[in-house]
């Protein structure tokens, strides 16, 4: 548990491989008198609104120093089928890692795209689930939920700029940087061109003399 709550990344000892660990690492919490918060998402190319988000989390009851902040981090198979066949642009052992060195995760655990649904809420059962407002439960879900969870939380997007944004971003640069080195070649290669054609003029001129 030490390790856990250590100041450094310990990726090994925060990175819980099996939903049974898993479990047995929150009762553990539980009995030491701590709640447990969790979250969960893709986390790809993790930036400040993840960390923001992360941050605020863990302070979902008000004293983090009794929250244990749980993060699920979905699988590259389970971002390819929500977001598509180009994501993620980080494979999930880097993201795995990443989250374990953001200052706010206690536990993380991989969400594979065959997991049953809802199985990592099922497990851990926490006081608080915290939902991002993009991916806000129905009411109907939230009814159903309330079974395995004390509350849902939603929190606001914490960045003006999404992942999805910053990728798009930087295609649209890209591009444009692109186009503009195409317009300058063909630029040379027409004067080029007409460069040549000129050689060619004078000469067939000169040839008819």
């Amino acid at each position: 548990m030490r390790d856990i709550f250590g100041p450094g990344s310990n990726v090994g000892e925060r990175h819980v491989e099996s939903y049974e660990d898993l479990e047995e690492k929150v009762s553990a919490c539980r009995k030491l008198g701590m709640k447990i918060v969790l979250t969960s998402g893709s986390w790809d190319m993790l930036h400040v609104g993840h960390c923001r988000y992360f941050e605020n989390a863990k302070m979902a009851i008000g004293d983090p120093d009794k929250t244990v902040l749980v993060i699920g981090v979905d699988s590259d198979a389970k971002v390819r089928r929500k977001k598509g066949q180009n994501r993620p642009v980080v494979p999930q052992k880097e993201r795995l890692e990443m989250v374990c060195h953001t200052r706010h995760a206690d536990l993380v655990v991989l969400k594979e795209d065959t997991d049953e649904k809802w199985k990592l809420i099922k497990t851990v059962r926490p006081d608080v689930l915290i939902a991002s407002e993009r991916t806000d439960y129905t009411e109907e879900e939230k009814a159903e939920l309330s079974v395995y969870c004390g509350e849902v939380m939603v929190l606001k997007s914490q960045a003006e700029t999404s992942t999805s944004a910053k990728i798009r971003l930087l295609v649209v640069g890209i591009t444009q940087e692109f186009k503009e080195s195409f317009l300058e070649l063909s630029t040379n290669m027409k004067n080029n061109l007409d460069q040549f054609s000129e050689i060619i003029d004078r000469f067939g001129g000169g040839g008819h003399k």
